[in-house]
């Protein structure tokens, strides 16, 4: 399986009173770790990040253990389940080599943010998306 794994650290301002990280925070860590995947295809100048950006249409998660503040950091796993001419999915899991914390996926759709339009995905885009794909299940 050709995932994506980001080890993300844990800050204390993550967590809530009770020393969980709080459920909004995986958001941010799912961001984190598309972010660093999509390196290599985004571009590096403004007026390209703005023409060729992604927009995240829908995000879904399943939180199936509380994870707690520590020092070690969370793996977040990340794939592509579909992908069409201008969106994909992609589908993550926030895990230690002994647990799961959530389940997610995520709908993102090319989008240029000049035009306030979706956009198709280049074939770059296309062929790294597709090196990520595997099949849901």
């Amino acid at each position: 399986m050709n995932r994506y794994t980001y080890s993300c650290p844990l800050r204390w301002s993550d967590a809530d009173a009770n020393g969980h990280i709080n459920n909004m925070i995986f958001l941010r860590y799912m961001e984190e770790a598309r972010t660093r995947m999509f390196r290599e295809v985004l571009a590096t100048d403004e007026e390209g990040r703005r023409k060729n950006a992604f927009v995240v249409a829908r995000a879904a998660i399943d939180y199936k253990a509380p994870l707690n503040y520590r020092d070690e950091p969370v793996d977040v796993h990340v794939w592509a389940t579909k992908g069409a001419a201008a969106t994909f999915e992609l589908a993550y899991e926030i895990r230690d080599a002994d647990r799961l914390y959530a389940e997610a996926t995520t709908t993102i759709v090319a989008y240029n943010l000049e035009t306030e339009r979706p956009r198709r995905l280049s074939e770059v885009e296309r062929h790294f998306v597709a090196r990520y794909i595997q099949s849901a299940g």
